[in-house]
C-alpha cells in the first residue's frame, strides 16, 4: 500500500450540499470536512442516501455545494470558470463510473483515447500511453471491439483506461465495482491497487462494497451526510483480511455490510 506524501491533493472544508426548502429540504451533505493526500487511496462508505456519490459529483463540479469549499492543490473549484474549469475535469480529475458510461458507437480504443483528442494531446503520447495501459489492464486484444461486445469486466477495465488517460492527479472513483461479479470485482480493485501503489495515483472511491474499500489505505464513512466514523490500515502489520473484518464491523453499526469475501 502506498505511503502517501504530506502533500495535500484535495481539501474538503465544511462541505454542505442541501436539496428543497425547508421543512421538507434534504441535507445530503451536512458539513464535511477532510483532506486527501497525494498518493493515497482513499474510501468513502455509507448506506444508500448517505451523500456518497453527491460528495463526489460536488468534486468532479457535476453539481455545486450549497456551502462550503473544495480545494484541489489549494485551488477553489468555486473560482474556476471556462477553459480552467474544462482542464480541471478533463485532466486534473479522471472519473470511474459504476455504469461504465462508454459510447456504443465507439471501439474500445475510440473510447480510451477520446479524453485525449478533446484535450488536444497529440497522436504519438497517445499511442504510447494506451500501449502501456491496455497491456496492464489486459485489454489490448478487445481493443478494436465495441462496447456490446464486451463483457461487463472487460467495459470496466476500458473504462478504467480512459479515466487514467491523461494522468490526473486524483482519479474519482463511483462504485467501481457495482456492477461487476465478484472475480472481476477483485480483478479491477488489484489492478487500481497497483496503480496507486506503483505510479503513486490518487485514488478517491465512493463503494458499499466491503471488499473493495479493503484495497485502501483509509476509509471514511459517511451517515446523514456527516462523517461517522475513520478506519486507516495499520501498515504493515494489518493484513487485508484483517481489515476487511475491521470495516465489516463499522458498517454492521452503520447497518450495512457484506457477506462476500474476496
Amino acid at each position: 500500500m502506498t505511503t502517501p506524501t504530506n502533500q495535500k491533493i484535495l481539501e474538503i472544508t465544511s462541505l454542505k450540499k442541501y436539496y428543497g426548502s425547508a421543512p421538507n429540504q434534504t441535507k445530503a451533505l451536512n458539513g464535511i470536512t477532510f483532506q486527501v493526500l497525494s498518493g493515497e487511496f482513499l474510501g468513502i462508505m455509507g448506506s444508500s442516501g448517505s451523500g456518497k456519490s453527491t460528495l463526489l459529483n460536488c468534486i468532479a463540479t457535476v453539481t455545486s455545494p450549497t456551502e462550503g469549499h473544495i480545494y484541489i492543490h489549494q485551488k477553489d473549484l468555486s473560482t474556476l470558470k471556462g477553459s480552467a474549469l474544462s482542464d480541471y475535469r478533463g485532466k486534473e480529475i479522471g472519473y470511474l463510473f459504476q455504469n461504465f458510461e462508454l459510447l456504443d458507437n465507439l471501439t474500445a480504443e475510440e473510447n480510451i483515447l477520446l479524453p485525449l483528442s478533446i484535450h488536444g494531446i497529440s497522436e504519438k503520447q497517445a499511442r504510447q500511453r494506451l500501449i502501456s495501459l491496455a497491456d496492464y489492464l489486459e485489454i489490448t486484444e478487445i481493443l478494436h471491439q465495441f462496447p456490446s461486445q464486451l463483457s461487463g469486466g472487460q467495459k470496466q477495465r476500458v473504462a478504467a483506461a480512459r479515466a487514467f488517460i491523461l494522468n490526473p492527479k486524483l482519479i474519482l472513483a463511483d462504485e467501481p465495482t457495482g456492477a461487476l461479479d465478484s472475480k472481476n470485482a477483485k480483478t479491477l480493485m488489484k489492478k487500481l491497487s497497483v496503480l496507486n501503489q506503483e505510479q503513486k495515483t490518487t485514488i478517491l472511491m465512493v463503494t458499499h462494497d466491503s471488499n473493495a474499500a479493503s484495497f485502501c489505505s483509509r476509509i471514511l464513512f459517511i451517515q446523514d451526510g456527516i462523517i461517522f466514523h475513520e478506519l486507516r490500515r495499520n501498515i504493515p502489520e494489518e493484513t487485508k483480511q484483517q481489515f476487511y473484518q475491521r470495516i465489516l464491523h463499522v458498517m454492521a453499526q452503520l447497518g450495512g455490510g457484506s457477506a462476500n469475501v474476496l
